[in-house]
């Protein structure tokens, strides 16, 4: 239940970008222009108040269902920890990126109902804005009636279109396939087991670009928000492009962000890679691309700490101001996947908002989610 909240004292990050002391309204789970009466007041002298932060895609979740190959928890208990995990790092809004794959196991289309389902069910007792973005395997055929469901439901998921089999096939056929066996342990198979999976489906090729436009042809008709993801070439992009598919995630060359950036795309690139100081399968360093203007939002992939910190290296490093780092992970993210109604501290939006102490390394003090206010200590 949300309560009338004033936050008073603080660095309001304003609309305009601009960090000023404000104090910020919040009633009805909206921001609004004057304080009520009768409501909470909270002190946030020497704090900053920003917009809570939007991931656009992260998949740490896997981890709490699976915490070991095989070790499965309860859906209601692992994902009650993912709420809270997503509070105490400021995140209001989170796209859960759901991988549809046609792998046995953890990534399953079994795996990716259950998951439907259990969210559907578990949604009104979480505390966070949890979505969902369809992670989808362009080889995972069978799943295109299932994704046609989700698309009805609401919130309208996101779908993103990976295509990890051709990538899969062309390592196996050079010899690199360092992870071989840590992907034929997620599916639960042997590798021998794994490879044959492997070839089953490397069959469907031909059939991949009918069943791309398929689902593309599925997701605008439900307008929902479409991502690329992994594109290698210009060429995938002007192809994603045409097909209404207009957000580019992760992708793997420079000239592909600036292809995307130059026609008005976000485009995407891990919080992780950030405070890692580089990409751990060897890509391009988020910080050097965010530098040379070459990425608009960040998420954070496997490890939700990552956005708040990415954001504090950035201003570390002087790389962008903190209204900036800012935007990457809030205003840019909500603008991205078209939720108009939150990503900034304008009066009318939702009131979701964190209150950070940037004194010292940065420490999360509140978190505000719709007018629910959630401290993690001053």
């Amino acid at each position: 239940m949300s309560t009338s909240v004033s936050l008073t004292g603080g660095q309001v990050l304003t609309p305009h970008g601009d960090l000023e002391a404000a104090d910020l309204h919040m009633a009805e789970g909206r921001i609004v222009e004057a304080p009520a009466t009768d409501g909470l007041s909270i002190d946030c002298r020497g704090y900053h108040v920003l917009p809570g932060i939007v991931d656009v895609h992260g998949d740490a979740f896997e981890l709490e269902l699976h915490p070991r190959p095989g070790v499965d928890i309860a859906f209601p208990i692992a994902m009650g920890s993912v709420d809270r995990q997503l509070l105490s790092n400021g995140i209001t809004t989170a796209y859960h990126g759901l991988t549809i794959s046609w792998e046995p196991g953890a990534r399953s289309l079994d795996a990716g109902r259950r998951f439907m389902d259990g969210l559907a069910g578990l949604r009104p007792r979480l505390t966070a804005d949890h979505r969902v973005q369809l992670r989808w395997e362009t080889f995972a055929h069978d799943a295109v009636d299932d994704i046609a469901l989700w698309l009805d439901q609401e919130p309208t998921p996101a779908v993103a279109f990976n295509d990890h089999t051709t990538s899969t096939v062309e390592k196996v056929k050079a010899g690199k396939h360092e992870k071989l066996g840590q992907w034929a342990q997620r599916a639960g198979l042997s590798t021998d087991a794994y490879l044959a999976e492997v070839d089953g489906v490397w069959c469907r090729a031909p059939e991949v670009p009918a069943k791309v436009r398929e689902v593309a042809g599925l997701a605008r008709k439900q307008g929902a928000v479409m991502l690329s993801h992994d594109e290698r070439y210009i060429g995938e992009r002007t192809l994603h492009r045409d097909l209404g598919i207009c957000v580019c995630e992760f992708p793997l060359a420079p000239e592909v962000a600036a292809d995307a950036l130059a026609n008005g795309e976000p485009v995407i690139m891990g919080g992780p890679n950030v405070i890692r100081g580089g990409s751990h399968t060897g890509a391009q360093s988020a910080e050097e691309a965010i530098g040379e203007g070459l990425c608009s939002v960040l998420a954070s992939d496997y490890y939700y700490p990552s956005l708040l910190h990415a954001a504090e290296r950035l201003v570390q490093h002087r790389v962008q101001s903190l209204s900036d780092a800012w935007r990457l992970i809030s205003t840019n993210p909500a603008a991205a996947m078209r939720l108009a109604d939150r990503g900034t501290t304008e009066v009318g939006r939702r009131a979701d908002v964190v209150v950070l102490d940037c004194s010292g390394p940065w420490r999360l003090v509140h978190t505000i989610v719709g007018g629910r206010v959630m401290s993690f200590g001053r």
